[in-house]
């Protein structure tokens, strides 16, 4: 009997569970080393979809994303805002050290729109990030994104309700976004890709 487990574990063809956590997968950097590290040390998944569940905007989400607006602008990749909340505030993000020239405002109007111009920003050669705050979404909806964010290799951030944390969704990443009581962003790790979930982290807000 040992002698047949000893051969399976060495076929080539039989897949192992603990393999999956060694596969690299390409990521960017949050900014944040706790929270990296809370990811397997690495971060945002690149060439997948990422989820943040939010109650509401305004409450840090952007703290959250500047370190990698500010690498990717300044690497003259295009950052795509596709129907923000609110009208981006320029001279903030300028003086967080974001290049201005390489953002991009979309508003599509209608469901239609939406997944389509998603779809384009995110197999586009130039793009390197699209922060998007669809509205609802089915879960054919998240599949197509994310085999788009797949074909061109880009990060894609959704901004979604919290309770869409009751659905299932193809993203490699979710994270829960909630307020702290210092001023801080409390973020909560409810998927990953080649681990477990629940770790949990507070960002300062600056």
């Amino acid at each position: 009997m040992s002698e047949l487990l000893n051969n399976l574990i060495h076929d080539a063809r039989i897949w192992q569970g603990h393999q999956q956590a060694r596969t690299k997968h390409p990521a960017e950097s949050t900014g944040y080393p706790e929270l990296d590290q809370h990811l397997g040390n690495t971060g945002w998944p690149v060439g997948a979809l990422s989820e943040c569940l939010l109650d509401g905007a305004g409450i840090g989400e952007l703290q959250l994303i500047l370190p990698l607006m500010q690498r990717l602008s300044a690497a003259r990749r295009t950052v795509f805002w596709v129907n923000p909340p609110y009208i981006p505030y320029a001279p903030a993000l300028s003086q967080a050290g974001i290049e201005l020239s390489q953002l991009v405002i979309v508003r599509p109007h209608g469901r239609n729109d939406v997944l389509w111009t998603l779809e384009n920003c995110l197999r586009s050669s130039v793009t390197g990030l699209v922060l998007a705050w669809p509205g609802q979404l089915a879960n054919r909806d998240t599949r197509r994104l994310q085999l788009a964010a797949e074909a061109g290799q880009t990060t894609c951030l959704i901004f979604r309700p919290r309770q869409a944390a009751l659905q299932s969704s193809p993203a490699a990443l979710r994270l829960e976004l909630t307020a702290g009581q210092k001023q801080d962003l409390q973020v909560r790790v409810l998927k990953r890709r080649g681990g477990w979930p629940g770790q949990a982290c507070s960002l300062t807000r600056e």
